[in-house]
């Protein structure tokens, strides 16, 4: 193996970064000051996307270390580091809270839009959709999150210099006792953040859905972080044809799962024909936004089933980072559908602040994971499973 040293590269893309972030987020505070709820809803899909990817590196970090696996420790620092940057959601949450009262319908005591049945409905809801529990639940989802996903940074961090076995094990225990709690709580996120935007809408599949994309997204940044990381000190020189067939492997999997997601979904609000839920799919499958879901579909399932069945396009690097950003563009648009009808049912636009807020969003987040994976290595150096990883062979 080659010697692995402390990464002090990346402070180019990581100012750039920070410079696209903030011009980003400059630019989304002056669509507050000119179409506010229109801007407001353009964040918060921003916002879902990005936190939506550590969520679920965190959570795909926590299923390895269940399962004890050992062939991808050489890929584990990237994904750590991708869990990370949960804290900076912290702070970037904060505009959606200032905005909640424009968001979400269930603040309106009397919203005008409901006829008196609907508003009945509504009203058996509100134990649970009120302010202060809504904020309550929040805070104890990043908690949660947060709290799992730095002490197994820092175990795996302080294993670099200690290579104590027991930390190993530390890791494992934590990741397979924790992720049932994570899991749940990105679930329960879901449901507040994006589904009580139309809050008589109701779906036992609905986070599952938003944990198969933002899965496939994390898998698809973990894939095309490995690929284009080489380098000095850098994790990807020492990835082999192996590590990338198993990463395209994923990618196809979860694709699949997330369109067994996606159609379990659509056949059981299909089937049972229910008021409360049916005109969640007429919003965004009829009419101008047909088009959109149409493009999910074949983008998030078809075109990554047909080309990933091949193995020696899952081996081949370019192939790979190709398709690891078709996914994370076809998540792009995933997320935008789920969340900009409600604001805009009559009309499939594009607005401007859309592209601002991803960019300020992804851009903090960016150059915040590449701070964090600055001045460490960026592979768990200590950890006794390292060379067999590194000897991985399907």
């Amino acid at each position: 193996m080659k010697v692995m040293e402390r990464f002090t590269g990346g402070r180019t893309p990581m100012l750039a970064s920070a410079a696209v972030g903030a011009v980003g987020l400059a630019l989304t505070g002056v669509g507050f000051a000119v179409d506010t709820k229109r801007a407001l809803f353009s964040y918060l899909f921003a916002f879902v996307y990005w936190a939506g990817l550590a969520v679920a590196s965190l959570v795909l970090l926590g299923a390895w270390h269940a399962s004890k696996a050992r062939w991808p420790v050489v890929l584990r620092r990237m994904l750590e580091t991708m869990a990370a940057s949960l804290p900076l959601f912290v702070v970037l949450f904060i505009p959606i809270l200032a905005g909640v009262g424009q968001l979400y319908l269930w603040m309106d005591p009397h919203p005008r839009q409901l006829v008196e049945k609907d508003l009945a409905k509504l009203d058996h809801k509100r134990p649970f959709l009120n302010l202060p529990f809504w904020v309550v639940r929040s805070a104890i989802y990043f908690a949660v999150w947060i709290v799992v996903g730095e002490l197994l940074l820092r175990w795996s961090r302080r294993q670099d210099e200690s290579r104590e076995l027991k930390l190993t094990k530390w890791q494992w225990w934590l990741g397979a006792g924790t992720l049932p709690v994570v899991g749940l709580a990105m679930s329960f996120a879901s449901l507040d953040w994006l589904m009580s935007l139309e809050p008589l809408f109701v779906s036992t599949v609905y986070g599952l859905y938003w944990f198969s994309g933002a899965f496939v997204g994390a898998l698809a940044m973990l894939t095309l972080a490995t690929v284009l990381a080489r380098g000095p000190n850098l994790y990807g020189e020492l990835v082999n044809d192996s590590h990338r067939a198993s990463l395209g492997k994923f990618l196809l999997a979860f694709s699949i799962f997330w369109a067994y997601m996606a159609f379990s979904q659509f056949f059981l609000i299909w089937i049972a024909n229910l008021p409360h839920e049916v005109p969640w799919y007429v919003l965004r499958a009829r009419g101008p936004w047909e088009p959109v879901a149409l493009f999910i579909v074949n983008a998030r399932f078809v075109f990554p089933f047909i080309v990933l069945l091949s193995r020696p396009f899952k081996q081949h690097r370019r192939t790979l980072v190709a398709m690891a950003v078709w996914l994370l563009l076809a998540h792009v648009v995933d997320t935008w559908w789920l969340v900009v009808p409600v604001v805009s049912p009559d009309a499939m636009r594009v607005h401007w602040a859309d592209a601002t807020a991803f960019l300020g969003v992804g851009g903090a987040a960016v150059a915040f994971t590449l701070w964090r994976l600055r001045g460490h290595a960026t592979v768990p150096v200590g950890d006794p499973y390292l060379h067999e990883s590194l000897r991985y062979d399907e």
